[in-house]
């Protein structure tokens, strides 16, 4: 079901379409600046990609008001926080804390009540009856 999605999904969708440039900047920068043979690069660049790919097409399609990629988006947040941690853990504080107030700031988005709403049809419902 396509709608009219309410500004926190749009934000949100804002939100994870940079994740999806981080990814594929990331990506480019791994295939050709890592210090490892051609085969791990291309593997570890191909992994980014894909998953910027994956990114901006949950973001696209949160954007233009598709219901079912809220729970991509989500799950791409609670995916993200690991990685969050290890970055913390080993000393990188400056993309540690960007990154968990990023994610955090879109998971609260995705989370919030008017997404949920919007999410589950209940504004439509609410305006059918």
């Amino acid at each position: 079901m396509t709608t009219v999605p309410p500004r926190q999904v749009r934000a949100a969708a804002a939100l994870v379409g940079v994740e999806a440039l981080i990814g594929l900047v990331t990506g480019v920068l791994y295939l050709f600046f890592s210090g490892r043979g051609f085969g791990t690069r291309a593997a570890e660049a191909s992994y980014f990609l894909l998953i910027a790919v994956a990114l901006g097409a949950v973001a696209w399609f949160l954007w233009r008001g598709h219901h079912g990629a809220r729970t991509p988006a989500i799950v791409a947040q609670l995916v993200t926080i690991p990685m969050i941690y290890n970055a913390l853990r080993t000393g990188d504080y400056v993309v540690g804390i960007a990154g968990l107030f990023f994610v955090v700031a879109t998971f609260m988005l995705l989370i919030s009540e008017p997404s949920r709403r919007w999410a589950v049809g209940a504004d439509e419902e609410s305006r059918s009856e």
